[in-house]
């Protein structure tokens, strides 16, 4: 698109293009940015909103599932009248609605090992915004092994987390492997305040804007931590795993048909 800014966009973008350190060089850039959102839930809600608001050129949506009542309570992108709809389906309609300048390409399936390579292959960065574990170890091994950025969110109760991974360390330098299944209940068994995700979300989507413009420090090699409830910020840092199978130097693995993404998500030898 190099800086051939319409008029309408000139208008559109102009708080960001007012700014010495985004101006009409880093707006066009946004423009030309693919990004692939997975989950279109309560986190994938607020990063879509506002990374098509900020004029990202080619949203991807991943997510097999229909929008339900309850997600209403934070699921912002989502109205009384999608209930029953696929999400992404209602997810691209809020997104071509709020911005004409976003191609959206949904895909309307659970992200697997069979599909994650192709999936994000011809994508920028990857945001995480799913709800379990296998997900989220199987995004951070495609990612990193693909070389793409990764934006990661997770919600529970009043606590949020965000980091962002970018080659190493990775999610499997903070968490080896997964907890045991059934010892940290999902939302729909512990509950989430409604609010929660749109904070967690608007971080991520501003390290996804942050890593477009090469603009400021990212959250690499640090896990955010947000306590609602007491109103704070901690920062964990995050320190690379020698033996990490996936991003060290000793690594091995090559793909993600090495792993297995359930239980614990290990991966072999």
């Amino acid at each position: 698109m190099g800086l051939s800014l319409d008029a309408e966009q000139l208008d559109r973008y102009s708080r960001h293009i007012i700014m010495d350190e985004i101006g009409p060089e880093g707006q066009a850039a946004v423009l030309d940015s693919r990004v692939l959102v997975v989950g279109a839930g309560g986190l994938g809600a607020p990063v879509l909103q506002y990374l098509a608001a900020a004029g990202v050129g080619t949203l991807g949506i991943a997510d097999d599932d229909v929008v339900e009542r309850s997600n209403l309570q934070r699921q912002v992108i989502h109205g009384n009248d999608d209930v029953g709809r696929p999400k992404v389906d209602s997810a691209a309609e809020f997104i071509n609605n709020q911005n004409p300048d976003v191609d959206v390409e949904s895909y309307e399936t659970r992200v697997t090992q069979d599909n994650v390579e192709s999936l994000i292959e011809e994508y920028d960065i990857v945001v995480d915004a799913s709800d379990n574990f296998p997900t989220r170890f199987l995004l951070n091994d495609a990612c990193m092994l693909a070389n793409i950025p990764l934006s990661h969110g997770a919600v529970y109760k009043f606590e949020g987390q965000a980091t962002t991974l970018t080659g190493g360390p990775c999610y499997r330098c903070l968490f080896p492997e997964a907890p045991p299944e059934g010892t940290i209940p999902n939302c729909a068994e512990a509950g989430v305040l409604g609010v929660l995700p749109g904070t967690i979300g608007a971080i991520q989507a501003t390290e996804v804007l942050k890593l477009i413009l090469d603009e400021g420090d990212t959250l690499e090699g640090r896990l955010l931590a947000y306590d609602a409830s007491g109103m704070s910020f901690d920062f964990v840092p995050i320190a690379p795993n020698p033996a990490c199978p996936v991003c060290s130097d000793q690594a091995k693995i090559e793909s993600v048909a090495d792993g297995e993404y359930a239980g614990a998500c290990t991966l072999g030898d």
